[in-house]
């Protein structure tokens, strides 16, 4: 990787619950977790079960100082936290992201809160990293290191959600997980977020036959993906947040289905890293 490329790491694909087994082996099981590097800068988005092999990665090559973006609070996106090994190491310096909506958590009350009896037997006291949270405004537009731009937007998620938009070095990636669609519409915030993106990740949860039942679950469809990344000029879009009952064979299929659309689609895999 030269220093001006953006790698973007796919450290969990998987939506709701980590799943394993022999059906779950070539796209994973873990919850969302994504790296975006910058350089010498670690992005990280979303703090599902793959936070653990990233941390544990990120540690061994020597990352001490890292920036964590939550998208939202919801369990599936922040199970991973508790383990991830640069919060216990006293020389690591963490920064932790929070959009804020009207009536939302700030990532310290989400981290006290999720990290406590009955729900975990030790609070944050245990990490000996240097911690500093930040909550800004969805909407907003943020520079966590010099070079660095990222746009945020809500999307339409029960409780709500963060989209973001990161460019660096003439590249952008857009990050649009969790979000439902209204069927017939494309939003004008995702569009906005992903217009001429190198690389789109979208929640593609369901297929459309399924939406009709799931219309409220806050979650949508490839075919909806792939609608946005025609209509915004994307280069790709990867389809991820995959069900829980959704197997190998049956992501392999939708692959192919949406690549005879659009060519520039696919569907993210544990442990996939992408260089753009």
């Amino acid at each position: 990787m030269t220093r001006r490329d953006l790698d973007v790491r796919i450290w969990g694909a998987r939506g709701s619950l980590p799943v394993s087994g022999a059906a779950y082996a070539r796209f994973g099981g873990n919850t969302i977790c994504i790296e975006v590097r910058c350089g010498s800068h670690s992005l990280i988005f979303d703090a599902g079960s793959g936070l653990r092999p990233a941390g544990e990665a990120l540690w061994a090559e020597g990352r001490r100082k890292l920036d964590l973006f939550f998208t939202h609070h919801h369990y599936d996106h922040v199970i991973g936290l508790p383990f991830f090994t640069p919060l216990f190491r006293a020389d690591a310096s963490i920064s932790l992201w929070s959009g804020q909506q009207d009536g939302g958590l700030s990532a310290a009350a989400m981290l006290t809160g999720f990290m406590r009896p009955p729900f975990f037997p030790v609070g944050p006291e245990v990490y000996s990293a240097r911690i500093k949270t930040h909550d800004f405004r969805v909407g907003a537009t943020l520079r966590p290191h010099p070079g660095i731009t990222i746009h945020t937007a809500p999307l339409n998620h029960p409780g709500g959600a963060t989209g973001y938009r990161i460019e660096w070095g003439g590249k952008s990636v857009s990050m649009v997980f969790d979000t439902a669609h209204e069927p017939g519409v494309l939003d004008p915030w995702v569009i906005d977020l992903i217009r001429d993106a190198d690389l789109f990740l979208y929640d593609a949860t369901f297929t459309e036959d399924e939406f009709t039942l799931c219309q409220h679950y806050g979650h949508s469809t490839w075919q909806q993906g792939v609608r946005l990344a025609q209509a915004a000029g994307a280069r790709r879009v990867g389809f991820l947040h995959h069900a829980t009952y959704r197997t190998d064979d049956a992501l392999a299929a939708i692959e192919a289905e949406a690549q005879a659309l659009f060519p520039g689609a696919f569907c993210a895999r544990d442990l996939q890293v992408l260089t753009l």
